[in-house]
C-alpha cells in the first residue's frame, strides 16, 4: 500500500463525513484511512461505520492529547509508504491522490522526504468561510506565503492540514512533538534540520473550511501567534520579518485608535474644533486598508458580500495573531517563563 491517510478528530462528525465522502471519489484507490478520535464527546464512529465497507478505514478512539500525538498514534498503526496527514475540516477534489502520485513521480529524480499542498475555498463554502480563506492567503494579510506557488520560498515547510511524510522519516524523527499549537511547523523544521528534502506540490490542493465564525477564527490565529514565539525558542533563527508584521499592525491600529480618542477628548474638554483633525486623521489608514481588502477580495471571490466580510476577517487574522505573538513574547522573552508554565491554562490541561 502506497498511502496511509491519517486524520485526528475532535468533536467534528459532520466534517469527517464530508472528508470521507470525498475520499470515496478518488480516482486512485491504493490507500487506507486512519481516523483517530482524540477524546471527543461527540464521536464520529457512526459516520465511520457507514464508510467501513467502501474504504479501507480504521477507526480508533483515545484519550485527548492534542492533534500531534493523535497523528503519531495513527502513524504507529499505518501501513503505507507515505503517511498523509489531513485536518478533519478539509475536502479533497477527486483527483487529489492522483495529483500527489503524479507529482512524486515527476520529482522521482530528486528524493522528496516530505511534501505539502495548498488550500482553497470551495464554491459551496459560506461567505464567512470564504472571507477567512481569503484573509489567510492574501498578499495583503499574510504576504501570500500561504496558498502560493512556492517559487519565492527558499525552504518549504508543510502544514498539517495537507502534508505527506515518508514513513521512515516520520519514524526517524519521532513524529510530532507535544506542542499543542505550531506542532506541524515544528515537525517541518525538524525535517529540514535533519537534512531531508521538502517540496510544495501545487497540484495536490485541498478545499479547507478552516473556522466557521470569527470568534473561533480569532482563537485559532491567537494561538498561532503564541506558537510562533514558542517555535522561535525551539528553533533559533526561524523568526522572519513577515512574522513580526501582525504585531506591528496590531500596535499600529491600537495606536491610531487611541490617538483618535485623545482627539475626541480634547474636542470635548477644550471645546475647540481645531482638534477635529486629530480625531479623524488616524482613521484614514485604517479606512484605506479596509478599502483595499474589500476591493481585492470582491474581485477574487466575485462577490461583494465576501469582500465586505473579508475586512473584519483580515483584522481578526492580523490582530489575533499579533496579540498572541505579543502575549507570548512578554511571557517567554521578558518574564522568561518556559513553554509549559507560560501556557499551562490554555494548552496543557
Amino acid at each position: 500500500m502506497d498511502y496511509s491517510i491519517i486524520v485526528p478528530v475532535f468533536n467534528r462528525p459532520d466534517e469527517v463525513r464530508e472528508l470521507l465522502d470525498s475520499l470515496t471519489k478518488q480516482t486512485l484507490k491504493d490507500f487506507e484511512v486512519i481516523i483517530v478520535e482524540d477524546g471527543s464527546t461527540i464521536t464520529c464512529k457512526d459516520v465511520c461505520d457507514q464508510f467501513a465497507d467502501i474504504l479501507a478505514l480504521h477507526y480508533y478512539y483515545k484519550d485527548n492529547s492534542g492533534p500531534g500525538q493523535s497523528r503519531n498514534y495513527g502513524a504507529e498503526r499505518a501501513q503505507g509508504e507515505w503517511l498523509i496527514v489531513l485536518d478533519s475540516d478539509v475536502v479533497l477534489p477527486e483527483g487529489y491522490l492522483q495529483a500527489v502520485n503524479s507529482s512524486l513521480s515527476t520529482h522521482s529524480s530528486t528524493k522528496i522526504d516530505a511534501w505539502g499542498g495548498p488550500d482553497a475555498a470551495h464554491p459551496d463554502f459560506t461567505p464567512i468561510q470564504k472571507a477567512i480563506s481569503y484573509s489567510m492567503t492574501s498578499f495583503f494579510t499574510t504576504g501570500g506565503i500561504r496558498g502560493g506557488k512556492g517559487k519565492k520560498l527558499d525552504k518549504f515547510f508543510p502544514r498539517s492540514f495537507n502534508m505527506g511524510v515518508r514513513r521512515e522519516v516520520y519514524a526517524e524523527l519521532g513524529g510530532f512533538s507535544k506542542m499543542r499549537f505550531g506542532e506541524d511547523i515544528d515537525f517541518s523544521y525538524r525535517i529540514v534540520e535533519a537534512g531531508h528534502q521538502t517540496q510544495l506540490l501545487p497540484s495536490a490542493w485541498v478545499w479547507h473550511k478552516r473556522r466557521t465564525d470569527f470568534r473561533k477564527f480569532f482563537r485559532q490565529v491567537f494561538n498561532s501567534g503564541i506558537a510562533r514565539i514558542n517555535l522561535t525558542k525551539r528553533h533559533p533563527g526561524t523568526l522572519k520579518l513577515v512574522h513580526l508584521l501582525p504585531a506591528v499592525f496590531t500596535l499600529g491600529v491600537i495606536g491610531l485608535i487611541l490617538t483618535s480618542a485623545v482627539g475626541r477628548l480634547l474636542m470635548y474638554y477644550v471645546s475647540n474644533d481645531q482638534w477635529r483633525w486629530l480625531c479623524l486623521l488616524p482613521w484614514v489608514p485604517i479606512v484605506l486598508y479596509s478599502l483595499v481588502i474589500f476591493i481585492d477580495s470582491s474581485i477574487k471571490n466575485r462577490n461583494a458580500h465576501v469582500g465586505m466580510l473579508s475586512v473584519p476577517a483580515a483584522f481578526v487574522q492580523l490582530m489575533g495573531y499579533g496579540l498572541g505573538f505579543i502575549k507570548a513574547w512578554w511571557k517567554r522573552c521578558i518574564l522568561k517563563e518556559d513553554e509549559f508554565t507560560a501556557f499551562e491554562k490554555n494548552f496543557y490541561k
